[in-house]
């Protein structure tokens, strides 16, 4: 049985773009925000049924990758082509899925960015003047204002940027730094005459007053760009001079365009590529008076360039402008700038070789809204909420519910609906977290779905299959309300297709079904599911504390033997002891077995867990026994939350002499291992076993 599908609006054509990373260093999480962001909205355009295409390049041009080629005694070209394939790669396995990941040194860019200039040129937005610029003799070269370092003209602060002063926050011209060295040479760099190119960016400054003002961006940043306004546009230098890796700049020889200048054309760029190896028109989305959409993601720091000089340059030279640039903040680690020091300046890579990377899809999507309000990524608020939501809330209702399915009933779903206003309210949701993902608020939308897993595990709760299961009189019932558990469960993973597709894929799998977003909307009464299996872990902060450990720059001098410098995992609050588990908690004496037979180990099912108030370390726990039920205090507080443990099997002492505690009589002990902290782990039985088994 299906329902009437919500009707999604008119197919759109839409092409998305991220910031191009720099291929002089390694992705880490600061890039990772932007490309999740980018990815979660796209995804989510194609479950809607839009033709939305979403490419990004490397960023392949300027000074600094020619001088780190130099250092490393390769062509920029080659360092350009290996970088590219390492950013690819971490993109690929953080399931960021661009149609096209190329590159800004292409032959498809060099003849873009020549026809966006004599565009340009022929309709009268391109000079030339000679300036003054600071040149090292020895590197003969001019320097760009990276490449400078000397004393602030305005506080005196030696070692000092060449445009501003970190110490009173002054703006200056490189040929304002006081006593001037080159960052490339050390040199003392002199002043020389060059003649540059010119793009007349004043010419377009109604047309950018009213495009920021039309929703392109967001107001905080309309309300900033008014600021260079105010100060009065300048005339943008779009040419460097030789030696420079880049573009050369037709019918003048030695000049080459500013970095600036080809990397938005990139975007242009990597786009034909893909329509051309893939038979489509590209005309159309970057056509005036069309249709299409045309979508940039970026963080804050390069707003001007993407606001004012990209949309500038495209009405010159005859092409539409962007329908919105999506602006965002940075990304913050616990409260704090990332550091390398700290171990806070996270490559994707190290991240990738510690933990799921869906893990920080759906934390970063939980946090992300439509503002350019930094992102902070608390290490524990991380954990907790991954633990929590993903673990203890949404797979939690498949784990509950499954098994009964595939033991009991033969694998398949009832053919009846026991609660249909609880499903309604599941797929009336669709189009408010729809409204969300469309608007960028995805912390709205995981808000959306993480309360609707409440409702769901409340009504499993309620219903307590694991206790009707044992009446023969219930088994359509039983079967009823698992089978709803799988449909519930099965809605919020199509709303969590977006954010996390790799676990939608698996959940695709066990379903033995396929997503759109209107499957939301879609019940299969009957349908066969395959056996269940466990979808995701628990995070555990060790594994946090390694990423952190890796992370770290290596501060220690370089006679120490590597061995003596490398520290141990820790934070702050966790430090983490040497040796292996049984080098710090020896195997006890040796028993009999007579007194080993004496326990009464027990399977059994947590039927209630919840917190224990005023005590620190406990939570309280109901244990079904199959028949009889026991409660128990166990302190494991600090390694679960109580959602993550109802309906878990585990093993218990049953026959371990009740303890009066101040909260209640403890009758009996669950089994956990590890060191304690959250480093705690309830044991938990294979599927199969059952409350009351004897464990032996």
């Amino acid at each position: 049985m299906s329902t009437t599908q919500v009707a999604t609006a008119e197919k759109r054509r839409i092409l998305v773009t991220s910031a191009l990373p720099y291929a002089n260093g390694s992705i880490h999480l600061g890039h990772l925000l932007e490309h999740i962001q980018t990815d979660i909205w796209t995804r989510f355009q194609r479950m809607r049924g839009h033709e939305c295409y979403s490419v990004c390049a490397d960023d392949a041009h300027g000074t600094p990758v020619m001088l780190k080629a130099q250092e490393l005694g390769i062509t920029p070209e080659q360092m350009v082509a290996k970088t590219r394939e390492e950013h690819h790669q971490d993109l690929l396995d953080f399931h960021v899925d661009y149609n096209n990941y190329y590159v800004t040194h292409s032959e498809e860019n060099k003849t873009l960015c020549e026809l966006v200039y004599n565009n340009l040129n022929d309709a009268g937005y391109i000079s030339k003047r000679v300036i003054s610029q600071l040149y090292d003799p020895e590197k003969e070269m001019f320097l760009p204002d990276r490449f400078i370092k000397g004393d602030c003209p305005s506080c005196g602060a030696e070692n000092q940027n060449g445009d501003n002063c970190d110490v009173c926050s002054a703006t200056y011209s490189p040929t304002e730094v006081k006593n001037p060295r080159s960052v490339v040479s050390g040199a003392t760099p002199v002043l020389r005459d060059s003649e540059h190119y010119f793009f007349d960016l004043p010419k377009f400054e109604d047309m950018l007053k009213s495009w920021i003002r039309s929703g392109a961006i967001q107001n905080e940043m309309a309300n900033k760009l008014e600021e260079w306004f105010e100060q009065g546009l300048q005339q943008w230098d779009i040419s460097r001079d030789a030696p420079y890796f880049g573009f050369e700049i037709p019918n003048a020889p030695g000049k080459f365009f500013y970095v600036w200048v080809d990397a938005p054309v990139g975007y242009m760029a990597s786009f034909k590529h893909f329509c051309d190896a893939n038979g489509i028109d590209d005309a159309p989305f970057w056509a005036k008076d069309t249709d299409t959409e045309l979508y940039h993601f970026i963080g804050k720091d390069i707003t001007y360039f993407h606001c004012l000089f990209w949309p500038a340059m495209l009405e010159g030279a005859g092409f539409r402008k962007p329908t919105g640039v999506n602006i965002h903040g940075f990304v913050t680690v616990n409260g704090a700038k990332m550091s390398k020091s700290s171990g806070t300046f996270i490559k994707a890579r190290t991240y990738l070789e510690h933990l799921n990377p869906e893990y920080l899809r759906y934390y970063f999507a939980s946090k992300l809204n439509d503002s350019v309000t930094d992102i902070d990524l608390n290490f524990e608020d991380f954990v907790q909420k991954v633990n929590s939501d993903l673990v203890g809330k949404v797979v939690n209702i498949a784990s509950r519910c499954a098994g009964f399915i595939t033991k009991r009933f033969d694998g398949k779903l009832s053919d009846n609906i026991e609660n249909p206003e609880l499903l309604a309210t599941f797929q009336k949701a669709s189009e408010g977290i729809a409204q969300h993902i469309e608007a960028r608020h995805y912390h709205k939308a995981v808000r959306d779905i993480m309360a609707l897993a409440d409702q769901a595990n409340q009504y499993i709760d309620a219903q307590a299959p694991w206790v009707t299961i044992k009446d023969e009189a219930k088994q359509a019932f039983t079967h009823d309300v698992c089978s709803l558990g799988i449909h519930l469960f099965r809605i919020l993973m199509v709303y969590l297709t977006p954010v996390m597709p790799k676990l939608s894929e698996q959940a695709q799998a066990f379903l033995n079904d396929s997503f759109n977003w209107d499957s939301a909307q879609e019940v299969k009464l009957g349908h066969s599911i395959n056996k269940f299996k466990a979808l995701l872990q628990r995070v555990e902060m060790d594994k946090v504390n390694a990423i952190i450990e890796d992370s770290k720059e290596s501060l220690a001098p370089a006679t120490k033997p590597a061995k003596e410098a490398k520290k141990k995992a820790s934070t702050p609050a966790l430090e983490t002891q040497s040796g292996t588990p049984l080098e710090q908690d020896p195997i006890a004496e040796t028993i009999s077995f007579e007194d080993f037979a004496k326990v009464d180990l027990r399977v059994a099912r947590i039927a209630k867990a919840e917190h224990v108030e005023k005590a620190d370390k406990l939570l309280r726990l109901e244990l079904d026994l199959g028949g009889e039920t026991k409660q128990v205090f166990a302190g494991i507080k600090s390694a679960y939350q109580p959602e993550e443990l109802e309906g878990k099997l585990t093993v218990m002492v049953a026959n371990l002499a009740p303890r009066k505690m101040r909260f209640g009589m403890s009758e009996g002990m669950v089994l956990a291992a590890g060191p304690g902290g959250s480093d705690l782990f309830i044991l938990e039985p294979h599927d199969g076993a059952q409350p009351g088994m004897k464990v032996k």
